[in-house]
């Protein structure tokens, strides 16, 4: 059985749990999730708290708030660590905790010290416990299904993901490409234009010319016309 319990000093509420006992926690060990962050007593034997963070969170920037609850229940789930004052509760990522077949029930190391944080506790708050327990409640878990179903919508997020990313590149190469096709038009038509308006520049220029060439010739054929006549007249 697992127990599950919901921190409110956090808005949107979050989502604390652990093992029934040192047997379960065994199992909540090996069906942990990516975004589980892990606590413990440091150096006492107590329950193993895990917080479920949202998508947006980092386990080494938790708000202090949320980290006193999660501290809260661990050390009310110690029988030795209960009873003191001023203990340390160590928490880290729960892909960093680590368990070997040569352990006994119950007992973690770690891949990495240094991934590991503290946070100190005075002495127990029993205003935090309370509320908290208030929200307890204990649940018969399918660990497995329940994994299989994270990685199906994980799977199917991912899968958006990358759906939406190949979209946007489409678009923005169909969007170079118009932006393209239209420069090389307006290039091209630039260039008919120009074309057009030398051949139009010409056609006005040869007409020019004719008009000049007949106004000459017919202004010419009225000159030896008119001294013809002079001539007769002069005769």
């Amino acid at each position: 059985m697992v127990l599950f319990f919901t921190s409110t000093a956090v808005d949107p509420a979050q989502q604390l749990y652990m093992g029934r006992d040192k047997v379960e926690n065994e199992e909540l060990l090996r069906y942990g999730d990516e975004l589980d962050v892990w606590f413990h007593v440091d150096k006492l034997s107590s329950a193993h708290v895990y917080l479920r963070l949202t998508p947006s969170q980092t386990w080494d920037a938790l708000p202090t708030t949320l980290l006193d609850d999660a501290s809260q229940l661990v050390k009310a789930n110690s029988i030795e660590g209960n009873k003191k004052d001023n203990i340390t509760i160590i928490y880290t990522p729960w892909s960093n905790v680590k368990k070997t077949g040569d352990m006994a029930t119950g007992s973690v190391s770690f891949h990495n010290e240094r991934v590991v944080k503290r946070h100190y506790v005075a002495a127990r708050d029993n205003k935090i416990v309370n509320r908290l327990n208030k929200t307890k409640r204990e649940e018969q878990v399918d660990h497995e299904a329940q994994r299989v179903e994270r990685e199906k919508a994980r799977a199917k997020a991912r899968r958006e993901v990358a759906v939406a990313e190949r979209n946007k590149k489409l678009e923005e190469q169909r969007t170079r490409q118009a932006d393209k096709s239209a420069r090389d038009y307006s290039s091209l038509y630039g260039d008919e234009a120009l074309a057009a308006a030398q051949a139009e520049k010409a056609r006005v220029a040869r007409a020019k010319a004719q008009e000049a060439a007949e106004r000459a010739a017919a202004g010419g054929g009225d000159d030896e016309s008119d001294g013809e006549e002079s001539d007769d007249s002069f005769m």
